[in-house]
């Protein structure tokens, strides 16, 4: 089955173009929308994981939850989908939800990108975690620090742009 997203502009806004995903043809101002979740247990450690040994880029790195938004799909609807699809955790009553949005341009690529970003406080076990095969080979809880100094070693995707919902 082919995937499709929408495309926005730097507002947030569809254009009213769809393009298949991972097959990025963006022109100049066009964009394609992500999301990524962090979520912490009430105690302040939060649920990172970490990617497949199979994924073409940046394989064993660390990351936190998140994915395409889908044609269609609001960017709050995806974070749902994805944290469950990736941790088995469902969040859709949890406390929390979006915090802030960063974007970066790829001209060379034709892959502009806009990444919203979640942060929830949700009570769960580690027997609660069900990882998505071929996405996730691990996770673990870890408190700030720890999420930093993975950072500071280099393997903590996204983290200079989303360091913030670490810390509020």
């Amino acid at each position: 089955m082919i995937e499709y997203c929408d495309v926005y502009n730097l507002d947030h806004e569809r254009t009213g173009r769809k393009v298949e995903r991972n097959k990025w043809d963006l022109q100049e101002g066009e964009y394609y929308l992500s999301v990524l979740g962090v979520i912490s247990l009430p105690d302040g450690r939060f649920l990172i994981t970490q990617r497949d040994g199979s994924k073409a880029w940046a394989p064993g790195w660390w990351e936190v939850p998140g994915g395409g938004v889908m044609a269609g799909e609001e960017s709050s609807e995806a974070i749902i989908r994805e944290i469950a699809e990736e941790t088995g955790l469902d969040i859709s009553g949890a406390e929390g939800g979006y915090l802030f949005s960063y974007h970066r341009e790829n001209p060379k690529n034709s892959e502009n990108y806009i990444v919203d970003i979640y942060r929830y406080t949700l009570e769960f076990r580690e027997e609660d975690i069900r990882l998505q095969d071929t996405e996730t080979a691990g996770f673990r809880l870890a408190d700030r620090n720890e999420v930093r100094s993975i950072a500071e070693q280099g393997f903590f995707l996204h983290y200079d742009s989303i360091k913030r919902a670490f810390e509020e």
